[in-house]
Formats: structure tokens, sequence, C-alpha cells
């Protein structure tokens, strides 16, 4: 007997159990229509009764009903009474419910993930400066690409995986449609999707763009090649069938894929400069991008720069207790860590299931004092800044720098126009172009300024040149408002940016004569300094002279004994801004002095007003109180970033995050969050089981998390199964809508939070190509090569039916091209604001609808093909 007649006669073998009643069902037919013949006695009809009845008995089979046996482990129980409709929803909301609970394993399985790649090593480093002649140096022992594209990209993936491997363990090692079709599926919708929600959740006027552009473009091609690889293998080189070598191939692209996008990380062909290579020492990316994790947790450790600086800044504010304070300084250095692709994904996943935070939440009281606060300036910019203070820009005065002469300037409004400067240095030997071009802030133009674009030349040896805006004036009072103007280079030019290619323009109105207030409304000063400076502002307008006056008010400092108080005078001229009223400290015996006073702004003139801020409170310490404050301030910003770390360190830990919405943090929970914390409880007490990630270095938790995410692909399967079967839905349909969104919903979320968050585009959708090369490489390679090896033991073929699958795999590709070439062409052209992501508004909307309704057409067009209403020629 033929493979192929076998395989008919397996498919005959499933459905005969459904059909067994049929016979049944004709036999009593037959008996009713007997037994209405007329000439038959009462005896025979009686007789004809019995039987019958007897007959329908026999037919009924309670265990055999409609999808009763499609899943590996579903229908649990007896489903024959309920209707079609009640079983379609129910296994929907199944379905639903265990996307969650794979996010959450996921979760736990990518906390294994960051605890097994951060493992760092110490090296010696030759360094004559040294007191031993070396440095000892924390080094990743992970490379970040390798990391990237082996456990990270099988972090995101391990459900298609899984879902693919135990179809094929499920169907007897006979091809299924529901793995595959996910994995296409999901690649389609991250690849289209996610990119597209991505482009336009960037703000207004801002771009973001791929950093590791050699990786992505290794990325981007073996996304490509391993769809034109699958297309080869289903359709060209052996139809229908799948060979066991060309399934070690599909498997081995894997181990290449890393290898390749390793070696574009190193760039050993590309010549660097000195001061990279002293950087690097031989290490590479592993000495130059130290883990982040690790990194966060050795600054914690040791008392973090940036906690301290935001410590001594909140510390000066009385209106804040130590506790608050800790909380926004923590908060503050959070949101300007860059992290992980990984970091978001947990966060995202975690946002929806009412899980741990590992991102500050700053209650609405002090949103707007958080908004206030200045960016902070991490270790890494930090680093990086001295670094390029010893590197000359110019390139050893090869070539032209060109900047503004600084970052900002202001203007009063009947001025008229405002001038910006912009110098050359380096190489002043050619002449060089650059465009400038005004950008809206709150000013906008046409309204409140004159837009400018144009080319400004640089002729040989000219170093300076002036740039003239042109200042509307009108008789309407608005508040102060600003415009930036921005710099960049034509083609073919021998020059580069300076540091200030951006200068912001702040037009001063002067239509009224303005309000008096001051700056902050509390001052710390040092009792060392001898003198206390509170500055005087005038907003919202600066027409005409105008004075205003000033007196202190006795608190706990006393005048003439603490300070110098008293009353006075500011007169602001025209166009004047600012004033500062300068107040004497005197020494005090006081081992812990916590004094203060107030000054009050009064009696302004000539039609000025006073503003919000009448009062300020002056609080004098000497210089142990105040650093005990911002000690006190760090060691609590130190513990409230410490709970937002991705592993845990014990089981303890583990349920009692489990057990409390948000991980105990009841403060910032809201309705959301206690609903779906109510949605997964049952999920997070069972998985709080898993072994912390802190155990065995992760690994562990790794093994078990990974055969959680198993089995609960394989209820999906099941579930997914059903539900398409109750619908009369293909399996290939719902993969690629139901099951593809399930599993890719988390990186949405999580994607577009990189997007907003982060300075690149790499963490949105830099590893999006590598998560799809992984899908196919190990997704189909993997439970290809195992039942390869199953059928060639049998003496027989795989056979893998070409059909939806082959259909949906070309449609894909055509798409995914299409898609990729759309960054492209949105990297290289100013139309779109030279970025992968954001740029101007109609730019990023079209661009997202156009990669959008891709997704949209590849959805239409295989679904089509699955239900045979649309027919091609394979």
């Amino acid at each position: 007997m033929s493979y192929e007649f076998w395989s008919v006669a397996v498919e005959w073998r499933k459905e005969h159990r459904k059909r067994s009643n049929t016979i049944g069902k004709y036999k009593v037919s037959a008996l009713n229509e007997i037994a209405d013949f007329g000439h038959i006695n009462k005896y025979s009809r009686t007789f004809l009764q019995v039987t019958r009845q007897r007959s329908v008995r026999m037919s009924l089979d309670l265990n055999n009903y409609s999808c009763s046996s499609i899943g590996l482990f579903l229908p649990a129980i007896n489903e024959y009474t309920w209707s079609t409709g009640t079983r379609a929803f129910l296994y929907l909301a199944g379905m639903l419910w265990c996307f969650l609970a794979v996010a959450i394993i996921a979760d736990i399985f990518m906390c294994s993930i960051e605890r097994i790649t951060s493992k760092t090593r110490m090296v010696k480093i030759a360094d004559s400066d040294a007191k031993d002649g070396y440095q000892v140096l924390e080094v990743k022992v992970w490379n970040d690409t390798v990391a990237n594209l082996s456990l990270m990209a099988l972090g995101t993936s391990a459900p298609e995986i899984m879902l693919s491997v135990v179809e094929i363990i499920k169907n007897q090692f006979t091809a299924g449609e529901l793995g595959p079709s996910t994995i296409v599926g999901s690649a389609a919708f991250n690849l289209l999707c996610i990119t597209a929600v991505c482009i336009v959740s960037i703000e207004k006027g801002e771009i973001r763009k791929i950093s590791a552009i050699k990786v992505y473009g290794v990325t981007a091609f073996f996304c490509i090649f391993a769809y034109v690889w699958l297309i080869l293998v289903l359709m060209v080189m052996s139809p229908g069938v799948v060979e066991l070598w060309e399934a070690i191939v599909t498997f081995l692209f894997f181990p290449v894929l890393i290898l390749v996008a390793y070696a574009a990380d190193k760039d050993p062909c590309c010549r660097k400069n000195k001061t990279t290579v002293s950087m690097e020492i031989g290490l590479g990316s592993e000495f130059q991008a130290a883990n982040q994790t690790g990194r966060r947790r050795s600054s914690v450790c040791n008392g973090s720069a940036e906690i301290i600086e935001l410590a001594k800044e909140l510390g000066k504010r009385q209106d804040l207790t130590e506790e608050d304070a800790a909380m926004l300084a923590a908060a503050k250095v959070a949101e300007t860590k860059s992290h992980t692709s990984n970091w978001y994904r947990i966060n995202a996943t975690r946002m929806l299931t009412g899980g741990v935070r590992i991102k500050p939440k700053v209650s609405e009281k002090l949103k707007p004092l958080y908004e206030s606060l200045p960016p902070v300036e991490t270790l890494e910019h930090r680093a990086s800044r001295a670094s390029l203070s010893g590197i000359d820009i110019s390139d050893g005065g090869i070539k032209a720098v060109v900047e503004f002469t600084a970052a900002s300037c202001a203007v009063l409004e009947n001025e008229g126009k405002v001038r910006i400067g912009i110098r050359r240095y380096g190489n002043l030997s050619q002449p060089v172009s650059v465009r400038v071009e005004t950008i809206d802030g709150t000013a906008e133009a046409g309204s409140d300024y004159k837009p400018v674009k144009e080319v400004i030349k640089f002729a040989a040896k000219e170093q300076l040149k002036d740039l003239y805006v042109d200042i509307i004036d009108d008789d309407i009072w608005e508040p102060d408002e600003f415009f930036f103007v921005k710099l960049s280079l034509e083609p073919n030019q021998n020059a580069v940016l300076g540091k200030t290619s951006i200068n912001q323009v702040t037009i001063v109105n002067d239509d009224e004569p303005g309000n008096f207030e001051f700056t902050k409304p509390s001052y710390l000063v040092k009792e060392s300094s001898g003198k206390g400076i509170v500055v005087v502002q005038r907003a919202n307008g600066a027409d005409g002279k105008v004075s205003v006056s000033w007196r202190s008010i006795d608190m706990s400092a006393k005048n003439g004994t603490d300070f110098g108080g008293g009353e006075g005078v500011l007169t602001f001229e025209h166009g004047e801004t600012s004033k500062e009223v300068e107040i004497p400290i005197y020494p005090s015996d006081l081992k812990e002095r916590d004094q203060n006073f107030q000054l009050e702004l009064l009696k302004p003139t000539d039609g000025a007003q006073i503003g919000k801020i009448s009062r300020t409170i002056v609080t004098i310490v000497n210089d142990e109180e105040f650093n005990g404050m911002v000690d006190r301030i760090t060691n609590l910003a130190v513990r409230n970033l410490d709970t937002l770390k991705l592993d845990t360190a014990s089981w303890a830990e583990q349920f009692r995050a489990a057990l409390n919405v948000n991980g105990g943090d009841l403060d910032n929970a809201g309705f959301l969050d206690y609903l779906m914390h109510f949605c997964t409880f049952f999920w997070k007490v069972i998985f709080a089981f898993v072994p912390p990630s802190s155990y065995a270095g992760g690994w562990l938790t790794f093994v078990i998390s990974l055969l959680l995410i198993g089995v609960l692909t394989a209820i999906i399967g099941d579930l997914a199964s059903v539900f398409g079967c109750l619908l009369n839905v293909p399996d290939s349909i719902t993969a690629i809508t139901f099951v593809a969104l399930g599993t890719s919903m988390p990186d949405t979320f999580a994607s577009r939070a990189a997007a907003m968050n982060e300075k690149t585009a790499d963490s949105s959708i830099g590893n999006i190509n590598g998560s799809n090369s992984v899908n196919v490489f190990l997704g189909l390679g993997l439970p290809w090569l195992i039942a390869s090896i199953y059928w060639l033991a049998q003496g027989k073929s795989f056979l893998v039916p070409v059909g939806a699958l082959g259909f949906s795999v070309v449609i894909y590709t055509c798409a995914a091209v299409i898609a990729i070439l759309i960054l492209m062409i949105r990297r290289n052209l100013r139309f779109f604001g030279n970025g992968e992501l954001g740029g101007p508004f109609c730019s990023k909307i079209f661009s997202a609808i156009l990669i959008f309704t891709l997704w949209i057409a590849y959805v239409v067009l295989a679904s089509l093909k699955a239900l045979d209403i649309l027919h091609v020629p394979f």
C-alpha cells in the first residue's frame, strides 16, 4: 500500500467516529417510513416502534459530537448538550485567558534570560598609571548581538516555536496548519502592524533611527531570505515534501544568522580610530556596552551619581518630604536609563496583567514637579561626553565643524528681529554650505515669527555668519513663546555638525508690564556660603520701566541675628526680565541648623502685577545637615530603585508579588490593575512556584518556564483548533488572526513604549527582523528536523502540503520586501524626516497606513486562499 494511500486512510479514520451515528439515523428514518403504511397491522406497528426506539438508543454516542476529537487535551469534559455558540464563546475566552498566561510565564522566562545574559567577568587591563600596573574591569560574558539573536529572540518567539513543535508531535509527526501559519502570521503582524504603530507613536517633529544599522541590515536580509528559503523548500526543490537535508539546513541557518550578525557587530573590515581601539582593548562590544542590568545594580549599590545630584536638587525644596523627594529621584533616574527591548516587553506584560511595576508611577500631586525637573545626565552620557571632550571632531583639522554660537537666545517681541550666530572651525580652507530651518515650538510660524529655510554659505577662511529671523509684533498679549532653529549639512560637504546644532529662541512678550514672582517656592542656602541669592522674574510681559517691593518675614530664623533681611525695591528697566535679592547669612553656633524665613513680593508699580509665587521660604542649613539630608534621600531612592528590578531573589518575594495587585503597590493601583489581577490571579499563583531566576544563574528558571510555555501552547493549540472547527474556519485562518495577534500583543505595547522613550529605534523595531528569522529557523527547522528523522526511520518521506501555507509565505515575503524598502526610503529622504520612525505628521501617517494596509492585504488574500475562494496555481 502506497504512502499516499496510507495518509488518506489516516484522515478517513479521524472522520469515521464523527460519521458513526449516520447509519443509525438512516435506519430510524427508514423504519419511520415503513410505520406509516396503512396495511401494517397493530402488532407489526408495535414491533416497528420498539425496534425504532432500540435503534435510536444504539445509534447515539454521547462521546462523539461536533469537533470532539480534534484536540490533544480538549474537550476536557463532555460538551454534547452545549450549543455551538456557547462552545465557541467559551473557547475564545479560554484562548484569551491562556494568552495572558503565556504572557506571564514568558515574563518569567525573559527574566531568566536577562539574568543569564547579565553575567560578567573580571579582566585585567594594562595601565601604567595604575598602582599595580593594571586596572580590573567588569565586562559582560555575552555579546549584545549574540544575546539578542539567540536567547532574547527565543524569549519573544518561544510561544510560536513551542506551538509548532507541540503540533508536530500531537499529529504523530505529520504536518499541521496551526503552527506554521502562526509563525508566518506572527511575522507579518510584527513587521507590518508593530512597525506602523511605532511610526505614528513618535511625537511631532521627532524621529527615531536605527543606530546599529549594519546588524539591522544583516537581520533584514535574513528576514527576507528565511521566507524565500521556505518557498524554495515547499514549492521548488521538493514540492510537498521536506527532505532531511532541507530540514537540517533550515535549522543550521539559526547559528549562521548569529555568526554573521556578530561579525557585523564586531565590524572587522572597517578602520577604527585610535580612541575607539584604545577603548575596546581587544574586548569588542562586550567592553563597550556593559550590561545595563549589571551596571544599574552596581551603581545602586555604590550610590548612583545621578541619584545624588537629584537628591541635592530636591533636598532644597521645603515643600517636599524626604520620601517624596526619594520617589521623584528614583522615577527620574529610571526614566532616563536606556533599556533593552526585553525590559520593555516585561514592563508591558506587567502593566497588562497588574503585576509588579519595573517603571515607577508618579502620583498626580507630584506630576507637575516631576515634569519640571531637568533631564538627568546619566553616567553613560557623562562618560561619552568625557571621551568626546578629548576627541577632535574635525578629525585632526581635516573637516570643518559648524555649529551655533549658543544653544539658546531671547528676544523682545518689539525688537523685530533676532540675531543668531553660526560659527565654523577646523578646516577653513574650503567653502562650506549648511541649511538652516525654523521649527515650531509654542511659537508658530506665520503668526509669531517668519519661517526660515535657506542655505548659508561659508566662504574660504570665513568663520562667523549671522542669521536674522523676523519676529512678528502684535498688540495681543501672549505668554512667552519659543521656537527652534536647526542646522543640517548640505550633501557632499567636507564638514560635520558640532554639539550645538539646535538653537532655542524665546520670544518675550512686551505688550504688558508683566507679572513679578519668585522662580521657586523655596530655597535652601548653606550657612558657609555667607549669603542667599533669591531670583525674582518678570514674566508674561516686559514693557516699560516698573518696580516691585520685597520684605522679609521672620520664622524660626530672626532678622539681624541669623540673616540680614528687612525690605527693598527692585527696579526693572524696559525689556529686563530678571533680578536677584541678596540676603546676608550670619554664622551660628548651632550644630544642626535648620532655620528659615520668608520673602514676600508686594506693591508692583505701573500696571504690573504679582504672579503665582508671591512668597518663598529660605531655609538655612549647615553643610553637615544638608549632606545628611542628601544621604537620606539617596538611600531611600536606592531602595525604591531596588524594588524595580526585573528578577526575584526568593520564593517568598514571588508569592508576595503574585498575591498582591501591582506587587503590593496599592497606592498606584487603578481599576484596570485590579481587574487584570483578578483575571490572572490563578496563573500568577501557579507560576510563583517556578524557581526564582537568582537560582543556578537563571538556567533552572529558563528550563522550567520553557516547559510550561510548551504545555500552555499545546492547550492554546487545542483551543484554537476547536474554535476554528466550531466556526467552520480553517486552522490557517485562525492562526494568522487570533493566535498571531494573541502571541504578539505584548510585543506591540513594548515596542510602542520603546519607540516613545528611547533615542533610537533599535529597541522598538530593530529586533523584529531577527525575531522573524528565528521563528523560521527554529519554529519550522526544529519540528521539520524531528519529523524528517522519524519518517526517514520508517522509510518514508515527510509530507508538507503546500496549499495555503505556501501562498501565505509568498504574500508575506512580498509585503516584507515592500515594508523594508519603505523604512529604507524613510531613512534616506528628507520628506520623511530622515528616520525610520516619526518625522513630519503627514508623511508618517502616510507611511503607517501604507504598511498597515500591507498586513490587511496579507490577511485577506491568505484567508481567501485557505477558503478555496482564491484559486492560484500553487
